[in-house]
């Protein structure tokens, strides 16, 4: 995937506002007001903003903290960390690879296999769902 370069004014007809003001003024949603916190439907999280594949519903968990929460990138490659200063805390930002865009938030308290929680605006997202894998019957 390459890189997305728009103006900013591209942006906001891109983006609704609020959409923009979380991914590309680094704002964040109120906690349980998301519309992907509790979905438990499968599928895959893309960037809202380009369409890069983000997440995998596969390791989506409720962390209890308000945010979709995953503990791991469906794609490495897609999420860039950023150090994070900002309201006096030491925080890392993760933003889409692709295009920019805020997305959240990686903090080292997620479960087991890699102890990460990514904490991201269910704004920034676009799920897309999958059907079920299809079990093959025994003989």
């Amino acid at each position: 995937m390459q890189k997305v370069k728009l103006s900013e004014k591209e942006w906001m007809q891109k983006l609704s506002p609020q959409q923009y003001q979380v991914m590309r003024a680094c704002g964040t949603e109120p906690p349980f007001t998301g519309k992907y916190i509790y979905n438990k439907k499968n599928g895959n999280y893309y960037c809202a903003a380009c369409g890069a594949l983000l997440f995998s519903s596969d390791t989506k968990y409720d962390s209890g903290s308000g945010w979709p929460s995953f503990y791991a990138p469906a794609n490495n490659k897609n999420i860039i960390e950023v150090p994070d200063t900002s309201h006096g805390m030491n925080r890392i930002e993760i933003k889409c690879a692709h295009c920019g865009s805020h997305l959240g938030h990686v903090f080292p308290d997620g479960p087991r296999p890699t102890g990460l929680r990514y904490c991201v605006n269910s704004l920034a997202l676009d799920f897309r769902e999958t059907p079920p894998k299809k079990q093959e019957k025994k003989k």
